[in-house]
Protein backbone atom coordinates (compact mmCIF):
# COMPACT_ATOMS: atom_id res chain seq x y z
CA UNK A 1 0.00 0.00 0.00
CA UNK A 2 2.83 2.39 0.99
CA UNK A 3 4.49 1.85 -2.37
CA UNK A 4 1.14 2.42 -4.36
CA UNK A 5 0.53 5.71 -2.69
CA UNK A 6 4.25 6.82 -3.33
CA UNK A 7 3.86 6.05 -6.92
CA UNK A 8 0.58 7.98 -7.28
CA UNK A 9 2.09 10.95 -5.69
CA UNK A 10 5.05 10.98 -7.92
CA UNK A 11 2.87 10.70 -10.97
CA UNK A 12 0.55 13.95 -9.68
CA UNK A 13 3.61 15.84 -9.43
CA UNK A 14 5.12 14.87 -13.00
CA UNK A 15 2.32 15.73 -14.37
CA UNK A 16 1.87 18.85 -13.72
CA UNK A 17 3.18 22.43 -14.06
CA UNK A 18 5.29 24.23 -11.60
CA UNK A 19 5.07 27.44 -10.55
CA UNK A 20 8.09 29.38 -8.89
CA UNK A 21 8.70 32.36 -7.49
CA UNK A 22 11.48 34.17 -8.87
CA UNK A 23 13.20 37.37 -7.35
CA UNK A 24 15.04 39.97 -9.44
CA UNK A 25 15.01 43.96 -9.19
CA UNK A 26 15.45 47.19 -10.91
CA UNK A 27 17.81 49.27 -8.95
CA UNK A 28 16.94 49.23 -4.52
CA UNK A 29 13.35 48.29 -6.05
CA UNK A 30 12.87 44.47 -5.35
CA UNK A 31 10.58 42.44 -8.15
CA UNK A 32 8.97 39.09 -7.75
CA UNK A 33 7.72 37.45 -10.57
CA UNK A 34 6.23 33.82 -11.24
CA UNK A 35 7.93 31.24 -13.77
CA UNK A 36 6.02 28.20 -15.06
CA UNK A 37 8.48 25.98 -16.53
CA UNK A 38 6.10 23.10 -18.63
CA UNK A 39 6.39 19.68 -18.23
CA UNK A 40 6.89 19.51 -22.02
CA UNK A 41 8.19 21.73 -23.91
CA UNK A 42 7.44 23.13 -27.35
CA UNK A 43 10.40 23.07 -29.94
CA UNK A 44 13.24 25.75 -30.12
CA UNK A 45 12.87 26.92 -26.18
CA UNK A 46 9.57 29.29 -27.48
CA UNK A 47 8.28 31.33 -24.57
CA UNK A 48 5.81 33.80 -23.29
CA UNK A 49 6.49 36.86 -21.21
CA UNK A 50 3.11 37.80 -19.62
CA UNK A 51 2.17 41.47 -18.42
CA UNK A 52 -1.14 41.27 -16.37
CA UNK A 53 -3.33 43.41 -15.67
CA UNK A 54 -3.44 46.66 -13.28
CA UNK A 55 -4.07 44.86 -9.92
CA UNK A 56 -0.53 43.19 -10.72
CA UNK A 57 -0.23 39.45 -10.68
CA UNK A 58 -4.05 37.84 -9.92
CA UNK A 59 -4.86 34.89 -10.35
CA UNK A 60 -6.26 35.32 -13.91
CA UNK A 61 -2.19 36.08 -14.68
CA UNK A 62 -1.42 32.86 -12.76
CA UNK A 63 -4.14 30.85 -14.30
CA UNK A 64 -3.38 31.86 -17.81
CA UNK A 65 0.56 30.92 -17.21
CA UNK A 66 -0.59 27.56 -16.65
CA UNK A 67 -2.25 27.56 -19.69
CA UNK A 68 0.41 28.66 -21.64
CA UNK A 69 2.47 26.31 -19.95
CA UNK A 70 -0.06 22.95 -20.92
CA UNK A 71 0.52 24.21 -24.43
CA UNK A 72 4.34 23.85 -24.08
CA UNK A 73 5.39 27.04 -23.38
CA UNK A 74 8.11 28.66 -20.47
CA UNK A 75 5.81 31.47 -19.40
CA UNK A 76 6.74 34.08 -16.82
CA UNK A 77 4.42 36.26 -15.36
CA UNK A 78 5.99 40.12 -14.99
CA UNK A 79 6.15 41.87 -11.42
CA UNK A 80 5.61 45.58 -12.88
CA UNK A 81 5.28 47.51 -9.25
CA UNK A 82 7.15 45.50 -6.74
CA UNK A 83 6.86 43.60 -3.88
CA UNK A 84 5.76 46.47 -1.56
CA UNK A 85 3.90 48.26 -4.01
CA UNK A 86 1.26 45.41 -4.94
CA UNK A 87 -2.23 47.07 -4.89
CA UNK A 88 -5.14 45.98 -2.50
CA UNK A 89 -8.25 47.32 -4.52
CA UNK A 90 -8.67 49.16 -7.72
CA UNK A 91 -8.30 52.69 -6.44
CA UNK A 92 -5.15 51.73 -5.57
CA UNK A 93 -4.38 49.73 -9.18
CA UNK A 94 -5.83 53.02 -11.11
CA UNK A 95 -3.36 55.15 -9.10
CA UNK A 96 0.12 52.64 -9.55
CA UNK A 97 -1.15 52.14 -13.24
CA UNK A 98 -1.45 55.65 -14.04
CA UNK A 99 2.18 56.36 -12.63
CA UNK A 100 3.38 53.74 -14.88
CA UNK A 101 1.47 54.99 -17.79
CA UNK A 102 2.60 58.65 -17.18
CA UNK A 103 6.43 57.08 -17.03
CA UNK A 104 6.27 55.36 -20.22
CA UNK A 105 9.73 54.88 -20.13
CA UNK A 106 9.80 53.29 -16.60
CA UNK A 107 7.06 50.69 -17.80
CA UNK A 108 9.02 49.95 -20.49
CA UNK A 109 12.31 49.85 -18.23
CA UNK A 110 10.21 47.26 -16.18
CA UNK A 111 9.09 44.84 -19.24
CA UNK A 112 12.28 44.61 -20.74
CA UNK A 113 14.21 43.72 -17.09
CA UNK A 114 11.09 40.94 -16.97
CA UNK A 115 12.08 39.76 -20.80
CA UNK A 116 15.48 39.35 -19.71
CA UNK A 117 14.83 37.61 -16.57
CA UNK A 118 12.85 34.68 -18.61
CA UNK A 119 15.83 34.67 -20.92
CA UNK A 120 17.71 34.06 -17.72
CA UNK A 121 15.05 31.09 -16.65
CA UNK A 122 16.11 29.36 -20.38
CA UNK A 123 14.01 30.89 -23.28
CA UNK A 124 15.00 31.15 -26.29
CA UNK A 125 15.93 34.94 -26.74
CA UNK A 126 14.62 34.14 -30.53
CA UNK A 127 11.43 33.01 -29.67
CA UNK A 128 9.71 34.96 -27.36
CA UNK A 129 5.99 36.44 -27.92
CA UNK A 130 4.90 39.14 -25.12
CA UNK A 131 0.86 39.27 -24.33
CA UNK A 132 -1.02 41.54 -22.01
CA UNK A 133 -4.07 41.76 -20.37
CA UNK A 134 -6.17 45.29 -19.75
CA UNK A 135 -2.87 47.46 -18.30
CA UNK A 136 -0.09 44.63 -19.10
CA UNK A 137 -2.11 44.97 -22.57
CA UNK A 138 -0.79 48.64 -22.77
CA UNK A 139 2.54 47.45 -21.79
CA UNK A 140 2.29 44.87 -24.59
CA UNK A 141 1.81 47.09 -26.96
CA UNK A 142 5.08 49.75 -25.79
CA UNK A 143 7.04 46.82 -26.03
CA UNK A 144 6.06 46.80 -29.98
CA UNK A 145 6.29 50.52 -29.96
CA UNK A 146 10.05 50.23 -28.19
CA UNK A 147 10.81 47.13 -30.84
CA UNK A 148 12.09 44.89 -27.93
CA UNK A 149 13.66 41.75 -29.16
CA UNK A 150 10.46 39.61 -29.26
CA UNK A 151 8.48 37.79 -32.64
CA UNK A 152 4.86 39.09 -31.31
CA UNK A 153 2.61 41.11 -29.24
CA UNK A 154 -0.42 40.32 -28.43
CA UNK A 155 -2.97 42.82 -25.99
CA UNK A 156 -6.05 41.64 -24.78
CA UNK A 157 -8.44 44.83 -23.90
CA UNK A 158 -5.41 46.83 -23.22
CA UNK A 159 -5.24 50.73 -23.40
CA UNK A 160 -3.79 51.99 -27.11
CA UNK A 161 -3.61 55.54 -26.58
CA UNK A 162 -0.21 57.28 -26.60
CA UNK A 163 0.91 60.67 -26.24
CA UNK A 164 1.05 62.12 -29.58
CA UNK A 165 3.77 63.89 -28.86
CA UNK A 166 6.32 60.46 -29.82
CA UNK A 167 7.67 60.20 -32.68
CA UNK A 168 6.30 57.25 -34.32
CA UNK A 169 8.94 55.16 -35.29
CA UNK A 170 9.00 51.75 -37.59
CA UNK A 171 7.71 48.95 -35.72
CA UNK A 172 9.63 45.54 -36.71
CA UNK A 173 7.44 43.45 -34.15
CA UNK A 174 4.56 41.06 -35.75
CA UNK A 175 1.56 42.93 -33.13
CA UNK A 176 -2.27 41.39 -32.29
CA UNK A 177 -4.96 43.70 -30.93
CA UNK A 178 -7.92 41.33 -29.35
CA UNK A 179 -10.41 44.14 -28.92
CA UNK A 180 -14.24 44.46 -27.00
CA UNK A 181 -16.13 45.57 -29.91
CA UNK A 182 -17.89 47.50 -26.95
CA UNK A 183 -15.18 48.88 -24.95
CA UNK A 184 -16.07 52.03 -24.13
CA UNK A 185 -12.62 52.74 -21.77
CA UNK A 186 -10.87 52.84 -24.97
CA UNK A 187 -13.21 55.06 -26.79
CA UNK A 188 -12.56 55.09 -31.01
CA UNK A 189 -11.21 58.34 -31.15
CA UNK A 190 -8.24 56.01 -29.81
CA UNK A 191 -8.89 52.95 -31.17
CA UNK A 192 -8.53 55.35 -35.00
CA UNK A 193 -5.63 57.29 -33.72
CA UNK A 194 -3.44 53.30 -32.68
CA UNK A 195 -4.78 52.32 -36.54
CA UNK A 196 -2.98 55.04 -38.18
CA UNK A 197 -0.08 55.47 -35.83
CA UNK A 198 0.13 51.31 -37.11
CA UNK A 199 0.22 52.37 -40.79
CA UNK A 200 2.56 55.06 -40.15
CA UNK A 201 5.05 52.93 -38.42
CA UNK A 202 4.64 50.08 -41.23
CA UNK A 203 3.79 47.49 -38.51
CA UNK A 204 2.51 44.16 -39.69
CA UNK A 205 -0.81 43.95 -37.28
CA UNK A 206 -4.16 42.41 -36.86
CA UNK A 207 -6.98 43.38 -34.65
CA UNK A 208 -10.22 41.41 -33.84
CA UNK A 209 -13.30 42.88 -32.37
CA UNK A 210 -15.61 40.71 -30.11
CA UNK A 211 -19.25 41.13 -30.26
CA UNK A 212 -21.27 41.87 -27.26
CA UNK A 213 -17.71 42.63 -25.05
CA UNK A 214 -16.24 45.43 -22.97
CA UNK A 215 -13.06 45.95 -21.16
CA UNK A 216 -11.74 42.85 -19.47
CA UNK A 217 -13.42 40.57 -21.22
CA UNK A 218 -11.40 37.47 -20.19
CA UNK A 219 -11.69 38.18 -16.58
CA UNK A 220 -13.50 35.69 -15.03
CA UNK A 221 -14.12 37.63 -11.91
CA UNK A 222 -14.78 40.72 -13.92
CA UNK A 223 -19.28 40.01 -13.42
CA UNK A 224 -20.87 40.15 -16.24
CA UNK A 225 -22.63 43.54 -16.22
CA UNK A 226 -21.36 45.33 -19.49
CA UNK A 227 -22.78 48.51 -18.42
CA UNK A 228 -20.49 48.63 -15.89
CA UNK A 229 -17.68 48.95 -18.85
CA UNK A 230 -16.04 45.96 -17.28
CA UNK A 231 -17.42 42.17 -17.78
CA UNK A 232 -16.35 38.34 -18.57
CA UNK A 233 -17.80 37.57 -22.29
CA UNK A 234 -17.13 33.25 -22.30
CA UNK A 235 -17.33 33.07 -26.17
CA UNK A 236 -14.53 36.43 -26.82
CA UNK A 237 -12.19 35.26 -24.13
CA UNK A 238 -12.09 31.75 -25.94
CA UNK A 239 -12.28 33.01 -29.55
CA UNK A 240 -9.34 35.69 -28.49
CA UNK A 241 -7.49 32.77 -26.76
CA UNK A 242 -8.01 31.11 -30.04
CA UNK A 243 -7.20 33.79 -31.92
CA UNK A 244 -3.30 33.90 -29.46
CA UNK A 245 -2.58 29.88 -30.17
CA UNK A 246 -3.05 31.19 -34.32
CA UNK A 247 -0.42 33.67 -34.25
CA UNK A 248 1.67 32.05 -32.14
CA UNK A 249 1.60 29.02 -34.83
CA UNK A 250 2.29 31.54 -37.60
CA UNK A 251 5.20 33.96 -35.81
CA UNK A 252 7.21 30.43 -34.15
CA UNK A 253 7.08 28.35 -37.44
Amino acid sequence: MKNIFILIFTLTMVSSQAQIMVSYSDGNQKLEGIVEVPKKKVANGNAVLLLPAWMGIDNNAKENASELAKLGYLTFVADIYGIDKRPSNPSEAGKIAGYFKSNIKEYQKRIQLALDELIKQGANPDKIAVIGYCFGGTGAIEAARTNMKVKGIVSFHGGLGRDATRTIDPISVKILVLHGADDFYVPEAEVKAFQNEMRTAKADWQMNYYANSVHAFTHKDAGNDNSKGTAYNEKAAKRSWQAMKDFFDEIFK
